[in-house]
């Protein structure tokens, strides 16, 4: 073989071994995308978590009577 390519394939294996190593590192440095991901049970709570931090009901009865009526409209 000539020795160009030989230099070449060194070169390749070396910079195969620092990928590999340099993967390594970073799944063992983040185990968190290990972790099994939330459940559909698990979505919905906490969707409806946040829809009950932010959503506040109405206090005033004239208020809700015309949000009523047009959550009423809309549907028709």
């Amino acid at each position: 073989m000539p020795e160009s390519v030989l230099t070449f394939l060194v070169i390749l294996t070396i910079c195969a071994v620092i990928a590999i190593v340099a993967f390594a590192l970073y799944r063992l440095s983040h185990p968190k995308l290990k972790e099994n991901k939330p459940t559909e049970e698990q979505k919905e709570q906490f969707l409806q978590e946040e829809l009950d931090r932010v959503l506040k009901p109405i206090e005033d009865e004239e208020t809700a009577k015309k949000v009523s009526e047009y959550k009423d409209d809309e549907e028709d």
